[in-house]
């Protein structure tokens, strides 16, 4: 790289090859994790950046950005299975502070607690973990409306009283003013493989070319310092 005025960057043509092997293998590895999240409840296709400039530098340049459309509902008839039928995300209170996520796979405990297959808490639109205030003896006791209020029965007052509603925001955190939430559904990954194998056929068509360019003029570099040497 010279600086006369601007810049102007020089390379050999083994090291572009590299940089340019470096960066289609980034690019493959992205494609191969949304291939393999395609079958993930909760996962989110990720959409690789490539910025004008990353030629020059290779694989450091490249970014991801989240595809946030809506997958695939599936009904599984669990009252504790929740999918968002809109773009957001549950907020869940974990060690490592509050997350969002997809993956409405919710479970609960001997205290009513609702939590995530994992532990975390799941929030409500208040900040404050969603406690049932009675613990039901069946899980079809609970009730889960579109705008994701949540209600279960009290058994002795044959009465369903409300638990809270289910916080749901943006990416930014603003709150989802209408969610669309579907109790009883699993919300698979928004994948598409069959998009996935067309967009990874460039990558692999552009390794090889560079790997074959790369091949040639390391095979002419050293028939070059042979002779040199003799």
């Amino acid at each position: 790289m010279t600086f006369i005025g601007g810049i102007n960057y020089t390379d050999n043509g083994i090291i572009q090859n590299i940089r340019a092997m470096r960066m289609q293998t980034m690019l493959m590895a992205i494609t191969n994790e949304n291939i393999t999240g395609f079958d993930k409840i909760g996962y989110q296709r990720k959409i690789p950046v490539v910025p004008s400039f990353a030629e020059y530098i290779s694989e450091d340049a490249i970014s991801t950005t989240t595809d946030d459309t809506v997958g695939r509902l599936v009904l599984t008839g669990n009252p504790l299975d929740i999918a968002l039928a809109e773009k957001g995300y549950f907020q869940v209170l974990t060690n490592e502070g509050i997350k969002l996520t997809r993956d409405g796979r919710f479970k609960m405990n001997k205290n009513g607690e609702i939590l995530t297959l994992d532990g975390g808490k799941v929030l409500t639109n208040m900040g404050t973990p969603l406690i049932l205030p009675v613990v039901p003896q069946k899980l079809d006791e609970i009730t889960i409306d579109l705008d994701g209020v949540v209600r279960v029965l009290n058994a002795k007052t044959r009465k369903f009283e409300t638990a809270g509603t289910l916080s749901v925001v943006s990416q930014d955190g603003t709150f989802v003013l209408n969610p669309n939430v579907r109790q009883g559904y699993n919300e698979y990954s928004n994948v598409n493989l069959a998009s996935e194998f067309l967009e990874a056929l460039p990558y692999t068509k552009n390794f090889e070319a560079n790997r074959q360019l790369y091949t040639i003029q390391n095979t002419i570099l050293q028939r070059t310092i042979s002779s040199i040497g003799g």
